[in-house]
């Protein structure tokens, strides 16, 4: 698989299995279903970030629509599930973010907790991404590849955004200091976690 170029272009540090995209062939409604969650929660987090900095105007310009992108994106996966007469599962524990949570650090107040916060959705936008493309090139499936690369491109855009606003409201050594860091674990986690099918991180 060719995915060097895009993990480098994310910045992700390592790249995904290769063994993940037939494995989350296995069971359509599975990924199907974590996927739907994920983008849930993204929107979730969205409206999060505008509920908690109303009083950063550019944040809440820039983020407001990718709130209605997102729950759009929910939407189009309940009717990717409903077209293959497939049903929407239970929610799952998700790992990968709960892991992903322990690298923010607490404490200097709000200000501070905005860079952290900023930081995990740019990084989840990117791994996003990165299956995403995974799974428009190389499932089985055509209608599911090209369902697929519509997402991968989404989170792309996403993923800038959220780095641009970092650099917008905080000192660039400092972000990329911090983001560094925020991918140094990330790999380490992912290398430390199995690989399922059954979910999309």
């Amino acid at each position: 698989m060719d995915t060097p170029a895009t993990v480098q272009m994310l910045n992700l540090q390592l790249p995904t299995d290769p063994r993940w995209v037939n494995l989350a062939e296995m069971d359509l409604g599975e990924i199907l279903t974590d996927h739907a969650y994920c983008e849930q929660k993204a929107t979730t987090s969205c409206i999060s970030l505008v509920q908690g900095y109303p009083d950063y105007p550019e944040l809440v310009a820039e983020v407001a629509p990718v709130v209605t992108e997102e729950w759009g994106h929910f939407r189009m996966v309940l009717h990717e599930l409903d077209k293959r007469g497939l049903k929407l599962g239970r929610q799952r524990k998700d790992e990968y973010v709960n892991g992903l949570m322990k690298v923010m650090q607490k404490g200097g107040g709000r200000e501070a907790a905005l860079l952290e916060k900023l930081l995990l959705c740019a990084l989840i936008e990117a791994r996003s991404c990165e299956r995403f493309r995974l799974l428009s090139l190389y499932c089985a499936d055509e209608d599911l590849r090209k369902f697929y690369h519509k997402f991968m491109v989404a989170e792309a855009g996403h993923y800038v955004l959220f780095i641009e606003l970092a650099r917008k409201y905080f000192d660039r050594e400092r972000v990329d200091k911090r983001w560094k860091e925020f991918l140094e674990f990330e790999a380490d986690l992912l290398a430390n976690m199995e690989v399922r099918g059954d979910r999309m991180h």
